[in-house]
């Protein structure tokens, strides 16, 4: 038998293309299952095979654990009655004696056979996953072998992969037979079925069809920084030179258009605007709007926002089909863009004038005219009023030291007050309820006035009750109270596995 354990080693593993030592650990594995079938209980079994004569021995082996946590005798041992049979046993040791080796009948030999083969299967398949990855590939192309409820099973060489519906451009008629390339999305190696996921539809596969065509960016000349796309539609891609001899647009087209088009055709026709990067956000964001033509543009990086304004002639051109544009461009840059013509951003800009010019009325206890000097100079909140360098407020025409100083101790003032209704407005509130992502102490105070004061009272709301009593949107209201309910899940997950073996 030893002898035959080594000559079927030696034979699968060079059938099979993967290392001894896997096809010695799947045949201790069936081994083992055979040997336990010896037992009415579902006890554990040790192997061990000499890799060097093919002998084999065989334990029963049980893990050492805390006396009164002993759920399963079979495979378990107190640590009181370890330590009899082995002085120097610990916790999470295993205790095992030897068994009878078993000899194999022609069922068993079968079991283990298919134990072996499906090993050496896994193997196989992760052996070629990490081939592939160690090539550093990003992109896949390949055939398709099959189609599955939809989705497509790609074979690239000995690699299978899988082109999930939903990662397919819309109206592409993928059939099987067709070539078809794809950009590498995920790695589920705990898939039974092919363990790369790949799209056709993100973002990143147009920046790799570029790589591809532009040999400038593998040379590191120029770079993509961002895409966006509506797949089968439209695109937009940010690029950037990082030589200043070469124009960054012009080389991505390519001669006639070369380049630009081979990637149109493999996107099915998808349209591709290519925009200038900028490393200052309002000059990016007028290039991703284009071609529409930007009048002027407000920026307010708190909200990582921006007013752009576009006369009426441009504005469908920015906004685009059912949104199009704009929609691109916004995430192409990552700023949220707001459009709005002359009119709409006047009459904005007189309201954001009317009530910072009310809070400076009555926070400061001015007059209306100390109030617009203030706005006329930039200042927009209390804060900058009460921390701004006195040197600059002391440029301010018909401001003295006298009235900066005064100006600035009633805005300090005014924001203690603020501090201290904060404060009042959260008592009782959970300080839970305060860590939450996504939540403020504002925020808090409003939820706190309506009644929320607790973690679980804001996991009990629905989506459109916490919208009606914060005002926050709907995708920020939802964020929050998943947030809320993520330790109900965590404390769920702790009580299943708090829970003996066998016990419902």
């Amino acid at each position: 038998m030893s002898r035959e354990i080594l000559l079927l080693v030696d034979a699968l593993a060079r059938e099979k293309n993967v290392n001894r030592d896997v096809v010695f650990g799947a045949l201790e594995l069936a081994l083992a299952s055979a040997t336990k079938k010896r037992f009415a209980e579902d006890v554990d079994v040790r192997v061990a095979i000499d890799r060097n004569t093919g002998h084999y021995d065989s334990f029963r082996r049980w893990k050492v654990v805390p006396d009164e946590l002993i759920e399963a005798p079979a495979s378990q041992l107190g640590l009181g009655a370890a330590l009899e049979r082995k002085p120097d046993a610990k916790l999470e040791d295993f205790v095992e004696e030897p068994l009878e080796p078993i000899e194999f009948g022609r069922i068993g030999a079968q079991a283990a056979k298919q134990v072996i083969l499906q090993r050496i299967r896994d193997a196989e398949r992760e052996q070629i996953l990490n081939d592939f990855l160690s090539r550093g590939d990003e992109l896949v192309t390949g055939t398709i072998k099959r189609m599955e409820r939809g989705s497509a099973i790609v074979e690239s060489g000995r690699l299978e992969a899988l082109l999930p519906r939903e990662q397919m451009i819309p109206k592409e008629n993928l059939r099987s037979g067709d070539r078809v390339r794809a950009w590498v999305m995920k790695i589920d190696r705990g898939a039974r079925g092919p363990q790369l996921i790949l799209s056709r539809t993100a973002p990143q596969f147009i920046m790799k069809l570029f790589e591809l065509e532009v040999p400038e960016i593998e040379e590191g000349l120029l770079e993509i920084k961002s895409a966006a796309r509506d797949p089968g539609i439209r695109a937009k891609i940010g690029v950037h030179s990082n030589d200043k001899r070469i124009d960054p647009i012009g080389t991505c087209v390519g001669m006639r258009g070369s380049r630009v088009q081979a990637v149109t055709q493999e996107l099915a026709g998808e349209r591709v605007d290519i925009v200038l990067w900028s490393a200052d956000p309002a000059q990016f964001v007028i290039g991703a709007l284009a071609p529409a033509e930007v009048s002027s543009i407000l920026v307010d990086e708190e909200k990582h926002s921006m007013d752009v304004v576009v006369d009426e002639e441009n504005l469908a051109i920015a906004i685009g089909r059912s949104g199009q544009n704009v929609r691109l461009a916004s995430e192409l840059t990552g700023w949220t863009i707001n459009l709005m013509t002359e009119e709409e951003s006047t009459r904005k800009q007189q309201e954001e004038s009317a009530r910072v010019k009310g809070l400076f009325m009555e926070k400061l206890d001015v007059d209306e005219e100390v109030a617009e000097i203030l706005i006329q100079e930039g200042f927009a909140t209390l804060e900058e009023v009460a921390y701004v360098p006195i040197n600059e407020m002391l440029e301010i025409d018909g401001f003295d030291e006298n009235t900066v100083n005064e100006l600035r101790s009633r805005a300090r003032n005014a924001l203690l007050v603020q501090a201290i209704a904060s404060e009042e407005s959260l008592e009782g509130v959970d300080p839970e309820l305060l860590k939450l992502e996504g939540m403020d102490t504002q925020l808090a105070a409003r939820l706190a006035a309506g009644g929320v004061k607790m973690r679980d009272d804001l996991a009990d709301l629905a989506v459109d009750e916490l919208s009606e009593l914060s005002g926050i949107d709907g995708e920020r209201a939802k964020g929050l109270i998943m947030a809320a309910r993520a330790h109900w899940f965590a404390d769920e997950a702790v009580a299943a596995d708090a829970t003996p073996k066998g016990v419902q």
